[in-house]
């Protein structure tokens, strides 16, 4: 029987080698001005045989960044090492979109410009920790946007999705997920406005959509994803009718034509979740939505193929196993033992746990 995981698909206008997708990774190893190097070249290009690379979260601005040395896209410098990571990717024949990021209210003011407030759809403080240069410190309360500003951010990612296309991507993945400004302004938890951008799910739906489509006059529909969370509560974050909010989100997307939706369901290794949650994985979602579905969370070789043969989804997204293995779909083919990985070299760092973790020994012929 045909390994689905392994089979071709098409995925807006790229005809991709297998459904294997390498999920967006923050990894922070940019180097100074926030600029990816060398390292970051060397270390997406080792992972060129996935079907897709979607990088780690890139900032469109300044005001965007949230973590230490964490890759920009609005600097020309950012921009020319950038292209060393996709000149490198598309020399190993690959593929590889960048995702667009603004954290919103996730940040800290010794990481923003003149250490001004982080901003946010309203003045809610998160619960939890900031992660600065000097160690972790309480999120502050953020400052509410006032609505004169939201043209700007807008225009932000505008610029971006322009500088990506100058760096040499095959496309953009806009972050609507995980708590960041997008999935801030969609959930009512984070949202308290009173405006046009508040209130109902249509207002709370504005900002996203006007993000995709400033983003889609650069790129087209068709190089364009979108990742969304509709289960999760990372960065305190919740809302009152989550069931509500993303079934209109994801049917509304439908017009747009999008490259693909890229879904964060419960990690599949955590029952306890998937059953809390089971009804808005993207077995609720497929559907609702007419396009092509990516599915992550925790997959293993044997629960993502089960996926696609349900058709709940099109391709797989792997993040762990992608990191500790840069030949995954090679190790999958073959069913061969993987790499584990190391949790202590995820973020920060250098060469170790990022680049030095061995590809399978090739007998001789």
């Amino acid at each position: 029987m045909t390994f689905k995981l392994l089979t071709p698909v098409t995925l807006g206008r790229y005809e991709l080698p297998n459904r294997l997708v390498m999920a967006p990774l923050t990894r922070n190893r940019a180097s100074a001005g926030n600029v990816p190097t060398e390292l970051n070249a060397t270390y997406y290009a080792q992972r060129a045989s996935a079907g897709l690379i979607v990088t780690e979260a890139s900032q469109i601005s300044p005001q965007g960044m949230g973590y230490p040395a964490t890759p920009g896209i609005y600097s020309p410098e950012q921009v020319e090492g950038w292209k060393l990571v996709t000149q490198a990717v598309h020399d190993r024949g690959g593929r590889i979109f960048l995702q667009l990021w603004h954290v919103g209210r996730i940040s800290h003011p010794s990481l923003q410009p003149n250490g001004e407030l982080p901003v946010a759809p309203s003045a809610i403080a998160p619960a939890g920790m900031a992660a600065t240069y000097t160690g972790e410190q309480p999120f502050v309360t953020p400052r509410a946007l006032e609505l004169s500003e939201i043209p700007g951010i807008v225009e932000d990612y505008r610029q971006a999705a322009e500088n990506a296309l100058a760096a040499g991507f095959d496309g953009i993945e806009v972050h609507g997920a995980n708590g960041y400004l997008i999935d801030q302004f969609l959930q009512d938890g984070s949202n308290h406005r009173t405006d046009a951008y508040g209130g109902s799910i249509e207002n709370r739906a504005r900002f996203l959509l006007e993000v995709l489509e400033a983003v889609i006059g650069v790129w087209g529909s068709d190089r364009v994803g979108l990742r969304l969370s509709p289960t999760g509560t990372f960065n305190d974050m919740h809302d009152s009718d989550p069931k509500a909010l993303f079934s209109y989100v994801v049917q509304a997307l439908n017009p747009l034509n999008l490259a693909y939706l890229h879904l964060v369901e419960p990690r599949w290794d955590n029952p306890e979740v998937r059953d809390k949650t089971k009804d808005l994985g993207a077995h609720f979602f497929r559907p609702l939505y007419r396009g092509t579905l990516i599915s992550a969370g925790g997959f293993t070789r044997e629960t993502g193929n089960a996926v696609l043969e349900a058709g709940d989804a099109d391709l797989i997204a792997y993040g762990r196993w992608f990191i500790s293995n840069p030949d995954l779909p090679e190790r999958f083919a073959l069913n061969a033992d993987l790499n584990p990985y190391d949790r202590n070299t995820f973020y920060g760092g250098d060469s170790r746990g990022y680049t030095d973790y061995p590809a399978l020994e090739r007998q001789p012929a």
